[in-house]
């Protein structure tokens, strides 16, 4: 079984998709690291995110890499937006990601363009998201316990920068597949939007299931 998770930064796909990874006992990959880990290359080459040929350049990394503290940086994060918005970079990465998700058994793969680039034939698709003031409060308390001084304001600016450039990027921009189900977490605690994705993937299965 592939389960796709998509969303935008801090809507609390990645807390979702690998509880639902537990549940179903399946393999787990958070795609955004692949990017952050462009990101961490770009910087500590001193090439330059915005030049397509310089982030191309940082997208051959050893899967090691993936475990490095450093990749949840929010400057890291920052980078891994604008590098995401390459074409050669997406296309670098996409037949990682696609090996992943068609590993025997199946996957839980978290990102922006699970649904409908990497896995558009999933078993399940879910869209998780929430309000951009709720996402910067989670995002800026996440922060403040690494140690990171950014204010909120500087959250939220950046968590809808990201998002306008996730949105907006030529190539697999951030948007929800036609067939996803959509789980808003703006309201609800880490446990119960757990047990909501959950449930709606054991009712995606069970239709399917009957449907067959």
């Amino acid at each position: 079984m592939i389960i796709a998770v998509d969303g935008p930064a801090a809507s609390g796909k990645g807390t979702v998709a690998r509880a639902l990874a537990r549940h179903f006992g399946l393999p787990h990959l958070d795609t955004g690291l692949l990017y952050r880990a462009v990101a961490h290359h770009v910087r500590r080459l001193d090439l330059d995110p915005a030049k397509e040929a310089d982030a191309v350049a940082a997208c051959d990394f050893d899967d090691r890499t993936l475990a490095d503290p450093a990749l949840r940086d929010d400057a890291v994060g920052q980078l891994a937006s604008i590098v995401s918005a390459h074409p050669l970079v997406r296309a670098a990465l996409f037949q990682r990601q696609k090996r992943f998700a068609n590993q025997p058994g199946g996957a839980v793969l978290d990102g922006r363009d699970i649904g409908t680039v990497i896995a558009p034939d999933a078993d399940v698709k879910l869209f998780v998201k929430a309000n951009a003031a709720v996402r910067a409060r989670r995002r800026h308390t996440e922060l403040a316990e690494r140690g990171q001084s950014l204010t909120y304001e500087q959250v939220l600016a950046d968590i809808r920068a990201r998002d306008a450039r996730d949105s907006a990027r030529a190539t697999a921009p951030l948007t929800q597949a036609a067939d996803a189900a959509s789980l808003d977490t703006s309201n609800l605690t880490v446990e119960a939007a757990i047990a909501r994705a959950i449930a709606l993937v054991e009712g995606r299965v069970r239709g399917r299931t009957a449907g067959a």
